[in-house]
């Protein structure tokens, strides 16, 4: 319900409102000020290492290889000048000598032309060389392959410790021929210098690239000079230089495929002999799939992409032609690393502002209830006063005058609505205080639900008990009555002696009027059991509550005179519904509804029929029923199998009524007393059939 002050301004709430809409904005400008400038500074620079690492990455990769292909070029340069160099073991020395410059390079050799190779390499102990592992303490090898004219070549490995002292030497013929090589045949098909694709190292059993360069004596061929450098020395490299601690480097052929990665990750597997590398969106890490998939594909500028609630930059940048293999740095770095330390003095900017502001909102707080608590309180009285709920709440006593006069103006008020909203009815109160509007005559028709009930033998009862006990009692049972008409939502119109008549459906809108009110006889009937229970426990005669409901088009408003008016409800079918309280004394029940009732809530209600009656005045009679019980609202409502079976026979009697078969309803009621012999419907029709000429027979006529 809308309170009477939301549309005028409160005094602690205003002061608290006027003084956070001039700082709190300015604050968070503030902050937001310096939260964007320190985001594009920290983005700036993420751009700028970015950048600047690329270049450098691409530059050092460049490096990396320059010397190496420098030495393999002189190599080559020997080959072609002194041909006969590279055909004796003297050469090795030489290769020792390129071998260690480097500790990227795991092995250096030469292959010529008639099938001879010579190598200096790196030796893992680990590793089987020719089915066993090498001397204990073995650093390098040198190795030779010389033609045998016909017979099958022989692999000498002769083992080496760091100081290139011999620890032993190992033979073995072998089918390896340098030229059936991906090296040597690169090489010679480009005739100059090249880098190899990503080879497995047959003598190695390692994965890695080849930098290879041939050498012509006379115009032919005469062998290739080459140096072996593996995946994970590059990787090592991408590792050991990071952006920042978040930061993922990759090094990718020209179809995306992983050749090392900052994660020294393997990212290849090797099946007979050939090398199969990992696509950049098929590693276990997404987030490399997620950044290639937000990578521009027209240019190579930076990009940002979020993924995971973070926010990452990224750069994909090609090696210089000149480099000679189409490869390319992509690297991945969340913005966090370069954001981390400008937020923590955001976090701790804000944090000083917000707990600054809080304090001084306490402050205004305390000063502003001085004055505004008298104020609000007498609010939230008026406010109870308009709900019609709670209890009272304590008079308040204030120093100012004016706000003690006003205290007890209220409280006057208080007590007036309370005392009107007891004679009237407390919907109608409500939509008064809500609507504003002035008490006038008048009303107007709508189809209601209107109950009557009545107490059993209360003349006599009035007659036999004392008057303070019959009215502590009575009062009792009107208190079950209001409470279960106001629990279904019902307005209670008037109490009329030991009669309550109520209705549904006004002044509030009810679509299940009908429903609301069988419930609330249900109600009452067992609210009356427990009543009754107690006063049998202590000797004194129980109470029975006869009820009538109908359902009808009536006329309802304010009716009466200027100086006194009730809103209540008027026509024909309130005269119907008090009818249908009476008629429960003919028949012995205890809930009496018309067919108006049944139709509206039937699907929820268990009835059973008990005749078709006539109103004076009318020529149509009106089947009415007894309600014994309903579903949905709880297990104490819901009739047993007994009940059910009852209701069963009363309605297949009921038929025979109806169709004109006196004789079987009489049969039909009569059973229905041997198996129900308290049933008091089956003992009433009985009777009446039985006593009463059939061709005679009239349907019994409503009366109060």
């Amino acid at each position: 319900m809308p309170s009477p002050f939301a549309k005028n301004l409160r005094l602690r709430p205003s002061i608290l409102t006027l003084f956070i809409l001039l700082t709190v904005p300015v604050f968070f400008a503030i902050v937001a000020v310096n939260y964007v400038s320190n985001e594009k500074i920290a983005r700036d620079n993420a751009d700028e290492l970015i950048g600047r690492f690329s270049v450098e990455a691409i530059q050092n990769t460049q490096h990396l290889f320059d010397p190496i292909k420098s030495l393999v070029r002189s190599a080559a340069a020997i080959g072609s000048e002194q041909p006969e160099f590279f055909e004796s073991n003297r050469s090795l020395k030489y290769l020792f000598s390129i071998l260690q410059h480097s500790d990227r390079i795991i092995s250096m050799y030469v292959g010529l032309n008639d099938g001879s190779f010579r190598q200096a390499r790196q030796i893992d102990p680990a590793v089987e060389i020719q089915g066993k592992l090498p001397p204990a303490g073995t650093r390098y090898a040198d190795r030779w392959i010389a033609p045998q004219g016909g017979s099958a070549p022989v692999d000498h490995y002769l083992f080496l410790d760091a100081d290139r002292k011999e620890l032993g030497l190992s033979e073995q013929t072998t089918s390896y021929d340098p030229r059936a090589r991906l090296w040597y045949r690169t090489a010679q098909q480009t005739g100059e210098l090249s880098v190899s694709d990503v080879d497995v190292f047959a003598t190695l059993g390692l994965v890695g690239f080849t930098v290879g360069a041939p050498f012509y004596v006379d115009g032919t061929l005469r062998g290739v000079a080459a140096a072996d450098i593996t995946l994970d020395g590059l990787s090592d490299y991408l590792a050991e230089r990071k952006i920042s601690n978040g930061t993922l480097s990759y090094i990718l052929d020209h179809q995306g495929r992983v050749i090392a990665n900052s994660e020294r990750v393997k990212t290849y597997a090797s099946h007979n002999g050939r090398v199969e590398l990992q696509h950049i969106t098929s590693l276990g890490n997404e987030l490399p799939a997620i950044a290639f998939g937000f990578r521009p594909r027209s240019n190579e500028k930076m990009f940002s992409f979020a993924h995971g609630g973070k926010e990452y930059v990224a750069r994909l940048a090609s090696l210089p032609p000149e480099f000679g293999k189409k490869w390319q740095l992509f690297v991945i770095t969340p913005l966090d690393d370069f954001t981390s330390a400008f937020d923590e003095q955001n976090k701790r900017l804000a944090l000083f502002g917000a707990i600054a502001i809080v304090v001084q909102i306490c402050i205004i707080y305390f000063l502003s209830s001085v004055v505004s608590s008298p104020l609000e309180r007498l609010a939230l009285k008026v406010t109870k006063i308009q709900d019609l709920e709670g209890d009272n709440l304590p008079p308040l006593k204030s120093p100012i005058r004016e706000v003690a006069v006003l205290a007890r103006a209220i409280d006057t008020l208080d007590s007036a609505v309370k005392s009107f909203a007891a004679f009237v009815p407390v919907g109608l109160v409500r939509q008064l205080l809500d609507s504003e509007q002035k008490l006038v005559l008048g009303g107007h028709s709508r189809f209601l639900t209107i109950f009557f009930s009545d107490l059993e033998g209360f003349s006599t009862m009035s007659e036999e008990v004392p008057s303070q006990e019959l009215l502590l009692r009575v009062s009792a049972y009107l208190g079950v009555v209001t409470h279960a008409v106001n629990m279904e939502h019902g307005t209670i119109d008037k109490f009329i002696g030991d009669g309550v008549m109520a209705f549904w459906g006004a002044p509030a809108l009810l679509e299940d009027h009908a429903q609301r009110s069988c419930f609330a006889a249900l109600r009452i009937r067992e609210g009356m059991k427990e009543l009754n229970a107690g006063w049998e426990a202590a000797g004194t005669r129980p109470l029975n509550v006869r009820i009538g409901i109908h359902s009808d088009a009536v006329l309802v408003g304010n009716i009466g005179s200027k100086e006194r008016m009730s809103y209540t409800v008027m026509g024909d079918g309130v005269n119907i519904a008090a009818r249908l309280e009476g008629i429960n004394k003919e028949y012995g029940t205890g809930i009496c509804i018309s067919h108006a009732v049944f139709k509206e809530a039937g699907e929820r209600l268990c009835v059973r029929p008990i005749d078709d009656v006539t109103v004076k005045g009318r020529r149509s009679k009106i089947p009415i029923y007894e309600l014994v019980g309903a579903y949905g609202i709880g297990p104490e409502f819901e009739p047993d199998e007994a009940i059910l079976r009852l209701c069963k026979l009363t309605r297949i009697a009921y038929n025979a009524l109806v169709a004109e078969d006196y004789a079987t309803a009489l049969s039909r009621y009569q059973e229905i007393s041997v198996e129900y012999p308290d049933d008091p419907v089956a003992r009433a029709m009985a009777k009446r059939l039985a006593t009463i000429d059939p061709s005679r027979l009239v349907p019994l006529q409503m009366s109060r």
